[in-house]
């Protein structure tokens, strides 16, 4: 018998003793002794409510798996545990990596070369090869297909270009028009409208029911709160979940990656805290890669926030846009992944808050940005504005002498065609510095995402700690493991809940 089959075993015969304990029909509850989790449930006598399909978060990965499952013909409901649906995505930076689009920008704009499987081969070298390569490759194949359907289906507007963002080795990141997530949000909420399903608000989820841990034993609902109510709701098809990630936590992260403490700030909405992944868990639910957490390099310093003003520093290195430090000098390659950039500044040390971002009134609309959100961020004091740069260097109060001679080896860097300082890459469509006005916003990093999650399949099947899928249980977005390895590139989250969303809720009805 094998090591898989004796654990089984012994497993099922304690949860077998646990139900005979309190007197037959306790839920299987795996979670560990002494937690807030590891109570005795008895399963549901009955059901307040019965669904075809549970969608557990209202993101990006919510919204899509709840389209598709409608879609489909399945009777579905969307829960959301906080007061407005959206979550992370509605707040996200609306950058949005696809290889192509209807447009076909890249190609009109002579920026190179790209396909699914460069897309493929970035994501993951940009996880050190930690991903799982057939959910990477969902990803990489899906992604342009996912951003026509929420254009053609939903009515989401892309700015006219693309840009090259840190880790990626093609122009393929796209923004949204409006700046934000929100963009394809409500292009999203718009299709599962139209196929019947609306976020059902205030909902929390409280608890994932199951009766035991046989590889055929299914998911059979949830339990959730509406205000002071509790009820059941019972899944006749599946339960999806789509809850996102837990940096809020912080207990939580620093479980997984202790130097994660409350002294960062984080971008993500208050509601990411991460107990899904308990309640997954305890139904038998298997998990990987949960040390891999993301900071944003380009945060507010103060606050952690992520505006459209933040997203500048992401979308401006593949037009030349330059990375310093409050002393004036460079301290990484601007078109390194987010998590070199990050601790590189940390690096700088601990008085190093804030390093700049610098970049020319040539290169705003090119990298995806627009006058509106440059007007709005110099009244708020986001950005800086100069016409030379010992001006700006002295209105950011950085070294002005340390910051001209920075720039100019950079200006120089850029007519050679070589970095020798950093070896970045330089491209025809890269701006120089030469001509102002010049702009500079200061940035930090914040936590951010969490690349690791609950352990999926090709399938969005959420597989059991024995490596078997659990009967009726589905996972997309943040809350899986494994697609990013152990960083995610910037502008792949909106592809990758889209796409797993899509596959979620289609799979949910098919299986």
């Amino acid at each position: 018998m094998s090591k898989t089959e004796v654990s089984r075993r012994s497993l099922l015969q304690a949860v077998t003793v646990g139900a005979v304990a309190v007197g037959g029909g306790a839920a299987l509850n795996m979670a560990v002794p002494g937690t807030a989790e590891a109570l005795v449930r008895k399963l549901p006598g009955n059901w307040d409510e019965t669904w075809d399909v549970i969608v557990v978060g209202s993101g990006f990965a919510g919204l899509a798996a709840a389209a598709e499952s409608a879609a489909a013909g399945a009777k579905t409901i969307l829960l959301e545990k906080m007061p407005s649906y959206g979550g992370n995505s509605i707040i996200n930076g609306g950058v949005f990596a696809a290889w192509d689009d209807k447009w076909h920008y890249r190609e009109k704009l002579n920026l190179g070369t790209d396909s699914p499987e460069q897309h493929f081969q970035d994501i993951l070298k940009g996880g050190d090869y930690y991903s799982i390569p057939e959910l990477a490759k969902l990803v990489a194949d899906g992604s342009a297909d996912a951003l026509a359907w929420v254009v053609d289906e939903g009515g989401a507007e892309l700015r006219p270009t693309v840009t090259r963002a840190g880790g990626h080795t093609a122009y393929r990141t796209h923004a949204a028009k409006s700046g934000v997530g929100r963009e394809y949000t409500e292009a999203l909420r718009k299709i599962a409208e139209k196929h019947g399903v609306k976020p059902t608000l205030g909902t929390e989820v409280t608890w994932i029911w199951r009766a035991d841990a046989d590889p055929k034993s299914p998911v059979l609902g949830v339990e959730v709160k509406r205000g002071k109510k509790v009820m059941n709701l019972k899944a006749n098809k599946a339960v999806i979940l789509a809850s996102g990630g837990f940096s809020q936590n912080v207990d939580m992260r620093m479980s997984h990656n202790p130097r994660l403490t409350s002294d960062y700030n984080c971008t993500n909405h208050k509601g990411a805290t991460g107990e899904i992944h308990k309640f997954a868990q305890a139904v038998g639910a298997d998990t990987l890669q949960m040390n891999f957490i993301q900071l944003y390099p380009y945060a507010e310093p103060e606050t952690g926030l992520l505006d459209a003003q933040a997203v500048y520093p992401f979308n401006g290195p593949g037009y030349g846009i330059l990375y310093v430090s409050k002393q004036g000098k460079r301290f990484v390659n601007e078109l390194e992944r987010r998590d070199v950039v990050a601790y590189a500044q940390i690096n700088l040390g601990k008085d190093a808050k804030p390093t700049w971002s610098i970049f020319t009134e040539a290169m705003i609309l090119p990298m995806g940005g627009a006058p509106e959100e440059i007007e709005d961020g110099l009244k708020r004091g986001r950005f800086v504005k100069a016409d030379t740069i010992p001006e700006l260097a002295q209105k950011c109060k950085i070294p002005s002498d340390t910051l001209v001679d920075t720039v100019n080896k950079y200006i120089q860097y850029h007519k050679d065609g070589k970095d020798p300082e950093f070896n970045k890459p330089i491209t025809p469509a890269m701006f120089s510095l030469e001509k102002g006005p010049y702009y500079a916003i200061a940035q930090w990093p914040a936590v951010h995402f969490c690349m690791g999650g609950l352990r999926t399949n090709a399938k969005t099947q959420v597989i059991d700690v024995f490596g078997s899928p659990i009967p009726k249980l589905y996972a997309a977005g943040e809350v899986v493991g494994g697609v990013h390895g152990s960083n995610r590139l910037g502008s792949n989250a909106i592809p990758t809940c889209i796409v797993f969303g899509r596959t979620a809720g289609r799979n949910a009805v098919l299986d």
